[in-house]
């Protein structure tokens, strides 16, 4: 199977292409440029060095949230139309799930972190050990399907809590900590203040979003079926913008 994947839920913008457990190309930008002026030349220029005809794709991969606003908007514009134009499916992947993926196989917890502001993060809690999935207030239920063990799903919620969350959970497992994504960068002394258990941070080259790791991702959910149209593809901002929220509050909302 063949897989376009785009992911521009954070400042990285980046674009891959993988076939049956192969990555043929990725090209990723971190630098203040706008992902609309980075991530068209990006795709045109893999399609370019790979001789790839997109009509040979299989299904198109997004990285659909949470993160960005205006990233994912701009990602999922760009899957959409892809899609739309050569009728392709789609194939949505949640952004901490993609990023998770950097750290494939790893029996740690892994654990992704976008910056929500104000001392809240957007994160999810996963595992590779393949042993349980534990939803609903740590309810574990055996999984086999699927690589992934979601221990607890993405989410917004606040650095301090997320905290105690890990501890009560690395505890209760035994594993270490990886942490990973921009928001472990900013509140990282916040972190240090308040995450007791053991725990490491990413290396550079596996901290940030990779549309390596969301195809790789996106080729699980495929086997499962999770695919979508492009017309219904709808990213998942888990709360409403700032914009948004400045507005409801100026009409009493």
């Amino acid at each position: 199977m063949k897989i376009l994947a785009i992911d521009s839920s954070g400042m990285p913008a980046s674009c891959a292409v993988c076939e049956d457990g192969t990555l043929l190309a990725e090209y990723t930008v971190n630098f203040k440029r706008t992902h609309s002026q980075t991530l068209v030349p990006m795709l045109d220029e893999i399609r370019t060095m790979l001789e790839m005809d997109l009509e040979g794709v299989d299904a198109v991969a997004v990285a659909g949230g949470p993160g960005s606003f205006t990233g994912l908007r701009i990602g999922s514009a760009a899957a959409k139309g892809i899609g739309l134009a050569l009728n392709k499916p789609l194939v949505h992947v949640p952004t901490l799930e993609g990023m998770a993926y950097n750290f494939y196989g790893s029996s740690s917890l892994v654990v992704p972190m976008i910056d929500a502001r104000n001392r809240q993060v957007f994160a999810g809690i996963y595992s590779f050990s393949g042993e349980m999935r534990v939803l609903d207030n740590c309810k574990a239920e055996p999984v086999e399907s699927d690589p992934l063990c979601v221990l607890s799903d993405q989410e917004a919620l606040r650095v301090t809590d997320l905290c105690e969350r890990l501890d009560a959970l690395a505890r209760e497992t035994g594993k270490e900590v990886i942490l990973l994504g921009d928001g472990a960068v900013v509140y990282r002394e916040l972190i240090e203040e308040n995450l007791t258990a053991s725990h490491w941070y990413a290396p550079a080259h596996l901290a940030q979003q990779k549309a390596g790791s969301v195809a790789v991702r996106a080729a699980d959910l495929a086997r499962q079926g999770k695919l979508e149209s492009a017309a219904a593809h709808r990213p998942d901002y888990l709360r409403v913008s700032q914009a948004e929220r400045v507005r409801a509050q100026k009409e009493g909302r």
